[in-house]
């Protein structure tokens, strides 16, 4: 498999002052990063980055979490954050650019935010008029899968921006032609891949986790899910080696959960092992939490989204449990789950321990599911065709 970046030549870009927007984790077939492949390109001025959330080396841990810009230590151009004083780049400082390169490893699931950091950069770039070039990257979660609704106009939110499901089956290059659609902006060069089978991440391309939160593969394959769980009381297993794939609370009963969930619908193609842990920073810093490690045992049949509504609606049952309160992402009216859900109908349900009403919000195959609006549809049909 090749990459965008293992694709990218010079005739590629329009020109030779050059922005880039990527991280520490977008890497080439031989570990060379985005900024040291440009930076070496022939006839090229890379004049300056710009990194999103955690930071352009993933050094800052958690939500809202700001980080400040600096100048790169041996590139010696400025880096622009765009997770501090603002999330968006003064189209100002893109005037002086021939185009703006993006390169980012995204993770699949609506809630990640780096594809907001792209769509805001797309925006400004049509204020100032600079093209923007996207190398895609593969989906870690495959194409073939989608879960959840599509997100409910009046929700928007630096955690979803546009209305497209949970897991959206979609590579970054593709979100990008896509938001341009919805915002009906210069539609962006994508150097598309070559060689993907479109089933996840190839086992034999290098993998930089992307975030501190999302160390390995495995955490990524259960993420759509237990994403969620950041807008409870309950861990999400940061401050653990094993953030989203360990969650508790120190009242909750791990071997209860474990009983109460195995073998049911919300675990197909996985199994609840209980498991305690003592967060080192976050939710319940320093105290025993009791609760599961989630082992994905069929990625065919596994649906994260359900799958993490079912733990939701099992730990709901301690009194304990509740909702945060925002602010959440930079949101500070709605609550944190109904932007993360994109609605208030996951909340209500689970409220109401309503079973039937929690399973009709996590449709887990395309061809099943009715609510995906035709823009998506035939979006997707243009492009893979």
């Amino acid at each position: 498999m090749k990459t965008g970046l293992d694709r990218l030549t010079r005739e590629m870009l329009p020109g030779g002052r050059i922005g880039l927007l990527s991280h520490y984790a977008a890497v080439n077939s031989e570990y060379r990063s985005s900024l040291d492949v440009l930076a070496a390109m022939p006839d090229i001025e890379l004049q300056m980055l710009f990194g999103p959330q955690h930071g352009f080396h993933g050094e800052t841990q958690d939500n809202m979490i700001e980080w400040e810009g600096y100048i790169h230590p041996h590139y010696g151009i400025p880096v622009y954050s765009l997770y501090g004083k603002t999330r968006r780049p003064d189209p100002s400082v893109l005037e002086e650019l021939d185009c703006l390169v993006v390169d980012l490893q995204d993770v699949g699931a609506r809630y990640y935010t780096y594809i907001y950091t792209m769509a805001y950069c797309m925006r400004a770039c049509r204020e100032a008029g600079v093209p923007v070039v996207v190398l895609d990257r593969p989906n870690p979660l495959g194409n073939s899968v989608i879960e959840g609704k599509p997100l409910t106009k009046g929700y928007e939110s630096f955690v979803g921006l546009y209305p497209i499901p949970v897991r959206h089956g979609l590579t970054i290059g593709e979100l990008a032609l896509l938001f341009a659609r919805f915002d009906a902006l210069p539609k962006p060069e994508v150097i598309r891949m070559d060689g993907w089978d479109g089933k996840g991440f190839p086992i034999d391309y290098p993998w930089v986790y992307p975030s501190p939160n999302m160390p390995a593969l495995e955490a990524v394959s259960v993420y759509p899910g237990m994403c969620l769980l950041e807008a409870t009381n309950l861990s999400e297993g940061r401050g653990t080696t094993r953030p989203f794939s360990v969650f508790g609370a120190p009242w909750i009963s791990g071997i209860e959960l474990c009983e109460r969930l195995n073998g049911t619908l919300w675990m197909e193609g996985a199994v609840l092992r209980p498991h305690a842990f003592k967060p080192t920073f976050n939710k319940h810093a320093g105290e025993m939490c009791y609760g599961a490690e989630i082992h994905v045992l069929d990625r065919s049949v596994f649906r994260p989204l359900r799958t993490g509504l079912g733990i939701l609606l099992e730990t709901f049952r301690y009194s304990r449990t509740r909702w945060n309160d925002p602010p959440y992402e930079y949101e500070y009216e709605k609550m944190p789950i109904d932007i993360l859900s994109g609605g208030p109908e996951v909340r209500e349900a689970i409220n109401g321990s309503d079973f039937k009403a929690l399973l009709e919000l996590a449709p887990g195959r395309i061809d099943q599911h009715h609510e995906l609006t035709s823009d998506i549809l035939q979006y997707e049909r243009e492009f893979r065709s």
